[in-house]
């Protein structure tokens, strides 16, 4: 009696905007009809567009649009995984995922091992400290939904505090960040419009001063020279201090230290000021990686040093035809990364082996300052780059977000989704409190 054929096995690492796409794409094709195992190996227990990480550290975002990793595998026929990936065995096609432990340091699920015929890593970034001293110790960061939600934590408990607390009449909170990119900037408008929030709900005799600080001479310098500029113009009417062209030197339990001598006092410090590649992708069994710990990838979102291990996402260096740099680590990018891959890898588990080339399209870049306030441009073939702002831009916004989720839900689904939020908003807190 011959056995069953055992079906390609596809681990795809990492449940961001690019993987948990790839893996829902990949299994309404090839999962539901048995053609290949799709395995989702990811830390968290649920996804968050990392887009709206500001929105969750400012305590806006509506926790309805979470989504159960457990049960997005189940809706979409791949296997999940709860772990991290700490090492890799090229020979032998195995990734190594450490133990899952609890807060109190028992252990929930034991160190394994994972065989792959195709693995796909998309554990996006990490922010690069550049080793300036204090850091790690005094900072908040906004890399994971863990992280943001310690911060909209300690921001209540600190909006608590001074309205307790201090007797002076002139109460006020100073929030510092660390980083004029596009998360910097997004965070401090987010961060002024849930103010008129706590103010609604009895918090109006507090002050909040927010501060960017960055090395760069202007805002957002990775895009548009006319984009900064609309958006300075904004942060200045919403009373955010700017201090740009400034280094950070230091961060302690008081504030910011800066190159030239003064320091910034605030009650939070927020580190958004670049990213980098997990510490453990630069010792991965021989995989070539970039000074910022990306995977190196060619053109087709392989390895440099492995046809069986792809990349994608802000986690790979990605090549940019026509241009002297690597592909920006943007959501679109990795939605784009993960349509191309879906195909790879579909030909490959149907044997037809046509390896699809990536092109980043650079469709612009929208920056949101706040609940109703977004610019940005717009690019394409025909009108080439508009600048857009007001209503228009607002909702170009809030469209790339449910293009990632007709990705991974469908349209029926997603429709619902929207339907569900718009009535959960009329009966619920703008602002989660606790």
């Amino acid at each position: 009696m011959t056995g069953e054929k055992e079906l390609h096995k596809i681990v795809i690492v990492g449940g961001g905007a690019g993987g948990l796409e790839l893996a829902s794409s990949l299994g309404r094709q090839l999962g539901r009809k048995k053609q290949a195992e799709i395995t989702l190996v990811d830390a968290s227990y649920t996804h968050i567009w990392k887009p709206l990480l500001h929105e969750v550290a400012a305590g806006s975002f509506a926790e309805a649009d979470e989504i159960e990793y457990l049960a997005q595998a189940h809706r979409c026929h791949f296997q999940f995984r709860l772990g991290r990936m700490e090492g890799l065995d090229r020979d032998n096609k195995a990734i190594f995922v450490s133990p899952t432990v609890t807060k109190s340091g028992d252990e929930i699920i034991p160190k394994r091992v994972f065989n792959y015929d195709t693995l796909v890593i998309s554990v996006g970034s990490v922010s690069n400290i550049f080793n300036v001293s204090g850091v790690n110790e005094h900072c908040l960061f906004l890399d994971t939904p863990y992280q943001a939600y310690r911060f909209q934590k300690r921001l209540v408990e600190r909006y608590i505090r001074t309205h307790t607390k201090d007797q002076s009449k002139n109460k006020c909170l100073s929030i510092a960040i660390i980083g004029a990119g596009a998360t910097g900037v997004e965070l401090s408008a987010e961060l002024l419009d849930v103010k008129k929030q706590f103010s609604m709900y009895g918090l109006d005799d507090i002050t909040v001063k927010v501060t960017i600080i960055d090395t760069a001479a202007r805002l957002l310098p990775a895009l548009s020279e006319k984009l900064a500029l609309a958006v300075h113009k904004q942060l200045h009417k919403l009373g955010v201090e700017l201090k740009l062209g400034q280094q950070v030197v230091g961060v302690t339990e008081k504030g910011v230290r800066l190159k030239n001598g003064d320091i910034v006092l605030a009650d939070i410090k927020v580190w958004a000021a670049g990213i980098k590649g997990p510490d453990w992708l630069a010792d991965l069994d021989g995989l070539e990686v970039n000074r910022i710990n990306q995977l190196v990838v060619k053109q087709t979102l392989e390895t440099t040093e492995d046809g069986d291990i792809f990349a994608m996402g802000d986690c790979a260096a990605c090549p940019w035809p026509g241009h002297d740099r690597t592909v920006p680590p943007r959501a679109q990018a990795a939605h784009q990364q993960a349509i191309t891959l879906a195909k790879t890898l579909t030909n490959r588990v149907q044997g037809t082996h046509e390896t699809i080339a990536y092109i980043y399209r650079d469709y612009g870049s929208l920056v949101a300052l706040g609940r109703h306030s977004t610019v940005g441009s717009l690019m394409g073939n025909l009108m080439g780059s508009v600048s857009v702002g007001g209503v228009i831009a607002r909702l170009v916004y809030l469209s790339l977000y449910k293009m990632h989720q007709i990705a991974i839900h469908g349209y029926f689904r997603t429709a619902m989704l929207t339907l569900s939020n718009l009535f959960r908003r009329s009966t619920h807190a703008r602002i989660k409190m606790h």
